[in-house]
């Protein structure tokens, strides 16, 4: 895959119809919408289905797609393409030739042969010219009785001989391949992500069946939102683990929508659920209509953006306090830097606890790896501290804002909801990358004005540290865990994760000020150097 990322992709579904809404552009779109993608449709076919089955397929003619395609890529940078319903020779050859000239980073193709109703949706003399196709792709995502009819087999009616079956695909035509097991008989609906060249998945998760019959559209649903998600991360594993956690989500949710009399669509929305309900208790409680108390103009929508206008008022007083401005200045005492050491390793032997404890209760695996990798790191930090502590001799006993901080990251994360535990522990990430990359972009100016290129920074391995890319990307995923769970969680749920988070928030500034008050240290730096040309 390519790098390039964008925070609203851009994705074109290049698909048939289905005028019941579940599947094919229709289910594209909406998926594209719900995660956070702008979508675009190039239509292939006219399709007049419905939940019991499809009746009539009407082929669009190869000029007009040709022309759909090139109206959209003469105008819009497309940074991903999800490939569906082509439907004939000639329409798979008008996609080659334009996948040819305007490949976009990310192309996604679900090989559209056989509806969740059984119906054949592609012409037999089709399937050759389709295969050829496959080299154009990065993923394709078809269901087993398509993967069989790929490769050449009999169905796989176990998941060993679909993962091997996946692994020929892959290999053959240099492509990654998810395998769903989700025909498979039995209570588990297994998933993995085969990339060629690699015998072993490179995720695999499996869970308990979601029980409902309405299932229609799971293929064009689930292939959208790996497209949108790849664009959106750069990450195949990311997309594919979170795009799966969303549609196990959609089916469990599927019930709800009450469309059709057979197999009905999943719920793509399911997700947005308590915000919209946020929103409409909101107006009702006068906070949407003029003069109420709503968001400030101009306010991110997210959850967690919200959480850090309403805590701007503690990052200005970390800005003015002794402890981070002298940092960033070089300037703070040694004896005090080694005291927020030596506190600084209890606090982490605790917080990796913390993050374990999320990590055992986590409701999805993607999540769960997320927060077990983030309890290795801190485990792995405090073995260094520790060794700088013991040669500089320092004392190690925590201190009563240590103890405070620690006990409280401990319960929140063992007793509450796990959503209020995770919002406990985003400051300590978000916070810490805040002011890590801002000293480094003071840094930067003070080497620039000196032209000693930073050497001589006494606590530049620090700044280093929390200004590293790596980390910053750490901190982003633990907010965008933070604003799906706050999409997922009813109101009162959601205001504890926001006293948590400020709570959070004021014991980092505790924690960073308290090393000063212990050795009586005066404020040595300036606010402007630690805030850099932003501000708060």
């Amino acid at each position: 895959m390519q790098s390039r990322v964008r925070k609203v992709p851009r994705v074109l579904s290049i698909a048939g119809t289905d005028p019941t809404g579940g599947a094919g552009q229709q289910a594209d779109l909406k998926t594209f919408a719900v995660l956070g993608g702008y979508g675009m449709s190039v239509v292939t076919a006219v399709i007049a289905q419905n939940t019991r089955g499809v009746r009539l397929v009407h082929s669009v003619p190869t000029e007009v797609i040709t022309a759909q395609l090139q109206a959209v890529s003469d105008d819009v940078t497309v940074d991903a393409v999800k490939i569906g319903m082509l439907g004939s020779v000639e329409v798979i050859a008008a996609v080659n030739d334009w996948l040819q000239a305007n490949r976009p980073p990310v192309v996604v193709l679900d090989p559209v042969m056989i509806a969740t109703s059984g119906d054949r949706l592609l012409a037999q003399e089709a399937e050759e010219a389709l295969r050829d196709l496959l080299h154009r792709a990065d993923l394709v995502t078809p269901n087993l009785p398509e993967l069989a009819v790929l490769v050449g087999e009999l169905v796989a009616e176990d998941w060993s001989t679909a993962l091997e079956q996946g692994r020929t695909l892959a290999e053959r035509h240099n492509v990654f391949v998810l395998v769903k097991g989700g025909h498979l008989a039995g209570d588990r609906t297994p998933d993995a992500l085969l990339a060629p060249g690699q015998p072993e998945p490179v995720y695999e998760a499996a869970g308990a069946k979601v029980r409902t019959n309405n299932t229609h559209g799971t293929g064009c649903s689930l292939s959208s939102a790996v497209a949108v998600l790849a664009a959106r991360t750069g990450d195949w594993s990311v997309a594919v683990g979170v795009a799966r956690e969303w549609l196990r989500g959609a089916l469990t949710h599927a019930d709800e929508l009450e469309v059709g009399q057979g197999n009905g669509p999943v719920h793509h929305g399911h997700h947005l659920e308590a915000h919209l309900v946020q929103l409409l208790t909101d107006w009702a409680n006068g906070m949407g209509q003029e003069g109420g108390a709503g968001p400030e103009k101009g306010a991110d929508s997210s959850f967690t953006e919200q959480l850090w206008a309403r805590t701007g008022d503690i990052r200005s007083q970390i800005d003015d306090g002794r402890f981070v401005p002298a940092l960033g200045q070089g300037t703070l005492p040694r004896d005090v830097f080694l005291d927020y050491l030596s506190q600084d390793l209890i606090y982490l032997q605790d917080y990796s606890r913390a993050l374990a404890q999320l990590a055992v209760r986590a409701p999805t695996e993607q999540w769960r790896a997320f927060f077990a990798s983030g309890a290795a790191g801190c485990a792995r930090e405090t073995e260094q501290l520790h060794r700088t502590l013991v040669d500089a001799g320092v004392p190690v006993t925590p201190s009563a804002v240590t103890a405070e901080y620690t006990e409280f990251l401990l319960a929140t994360t063992q007793t509450r909801d796990w959503a209020v535990g995770a919002a406990a522990v985003l400051p300590c990430y978000w916070l810490y990358a805040w002011i890590g990359n801002r000293l480094q972009e003071h840094r930067e100016r003070m080497a620039a004005e000196s032209g000693d290129g930073g050497r001589d920074h006494p606590y530049g391995a620090w700044v280093d540290s929390y200004s590293d890319p790596e980390f910053t990307a750490s901190a982003r995923r633990a907010r965008d865990v933070v604003d799906v769970l706050a999409g997922q969680v009813d109101p009162e749920v959601r205001e504890e994760m926001a006293r948590a988070f400020r709570r959070a928030c004021e014991l980092e500034l505790r924690f960073f000020e308290h090393p000063c008050e212990r050795t009586g240290t005066t404020h040595t730096g300036t606010a402007e150097g630690s805030r850099g040309e932003r501000g708060t």
